[in-house]
């Protein structure tokens, strides 16, 4: 079959459609099912999409004519080619479009989102689902939500689940033990991690406050780390967290490449994800598949992808969400217990197996052509 992926999301740093983009162009360009592929970016053909995250620069086929005349031209070219866009939006002149639709939460929760990305979204994705032949979401949640949202037909769209890299896994602390230490001043098994961008729906301050309510005692042996960058409205955030930094229990490091994370995963003594609402959540199944415990939200896809493994709570009851913060921070027979089921539970998130979900519905669209 002829293939086009949009590579938009292919931008430093790498957020998690990004990650996602890169995973499956890096499978889909070797499968032999493949006749012919090409990579779309802002109505160009982009020859290299993989060096974009390391070098920021991007090789591509200019023409020299406005970007509506571009559009018409490769709606021209693309007639007998299967058109997949991984970041939400199909160009209104593709014929036989595939969309990954990741969340909802512009729509269900739009309090969360500047106002002009909420414009944006619905006028966009109107579009694109005037045009889409198929529909992938990344959890079973999500693709009820858009089957009862927009009256999206079930038989034409599809969940498939995310992939987590072979590099995160558990690790001896001793091999770790020095690069957490001289990076980030970290000791293996004494904290507890939050990787998150910091945004409103992902509900790092009610961790900060439930964190705050812990004994000092052990506020001190396990400080919070969070790592992510600076999402909108978190203003205010960022200064709860330098007053928390200043005390003590509480290092915020920001953007961290992603090649040191799994060491940074693998070190933590708990992982918690309070986010009100998910597509999928990949850090919860990255800290699975280290060997971590988990405390996430029992909200949206969560309990979907934790898939028993993990303790879930209502990231608004702080009192409730702190309890369970000390017990997951102590209680060794559940840390145990909760080791075991991730790990098991983490083992069906691989990059190999979306990839082949993925090629199936390339497939079921190209016979259509």
């Amino acid at each position: 079959m002829n293939l086009i992926i949009a590579v938009d999301a292919l931008k430093p740093p790498l957020t998690g459609i990004g990650r996602y983009t890169k995973e499956l162009v890096s499978r889909i360009r070797v499968s032999e099912d493949i006749h012919q592929l090409k990579y779309y970016l802002n109505a160009r053909w982009v020859e290299e999409p993989l060096t974009i995250p390391v070098t920021g620069l991007v090789k591509y086929e200019s023409l020299k004519v406005p970007r509506v005349l571009r559009q018409f031209y490769l709606g021209k070219t693309v007639k007998n080619s299967v058109f997949h866009s991984p970041n939400f939006f199909i160009p209104p002149f593709v014929e036989h479009g595939i969309a990954t639709i990741h969340d909802l939460s512009v729509f269900k929760f739009p309090e969360t989102h500047p106002a002009e990305r909420v414009r944006d979204f619905e006028r966009r994705l109107g579009q694109t689902l005037s045009v889409a032949k198929h529909i992938i979401t990344d959890s079973k949640s999500t693709r009820e939500e858009v089957i009862e949202y927009f009256g999206w037909p079930s038989a034409r769209i599809s969940a498939i689940h995310l992939g987590v890299p072979e590099v995160y896994k558990p690790r001896p602390h001793v091999d770790i033990y020095a690069q957490l230490l001289s990076r980030y001043n970290l000791t293996p098994n004494k904290f507890t991690l939050c990787v998150s961008t910091i945004e409103p729906r992902k509900k790092v301050d009610r961790l900060i406050q439930a964190y705050a309510l812990l004994p000092i005692r052990i506020r001190t042996e396990y400080p919070l780390v969070i790592i992510g960058g600076k999402g909108w409205h978190s203003e205010l955030l960022h200064k709860v967290m330098e007053d928390a930094q200043r005390a003590g229990w509480l290092y915020y490091l920001g953007f961290v490449d992603e090649v040191y994370l799994p060491a940074i995963y693998a070190g933590a003594r708990l992982f918690v994800y309070p986010s009100i609402y998910e597509g999928f959540g990949l850090p919860i199944a990255e800290a699975m598949a280290c060997g971590i415990p988990v405390i996430a939200s029992n909200r949206s896809c969560l309990p979907e992808v934790t898939s028993g493994a993990a303790k879930l709570i209502n990231p608004d009851d702080v009192d409730e969400f702190s309890l369970s913060l000390q017990a997951c921070l102590t209680d060794l027979i559940w840390r145990e217990k909760a080791v075991g089921q991730g790990l098991n539970v983490a083992k069906a998130y691989t990059w190999d197996n979306c990839a082949q979900q993925t090629l199936k519905v390339y497939k079921r669209v190209a016979n259509a052509i």
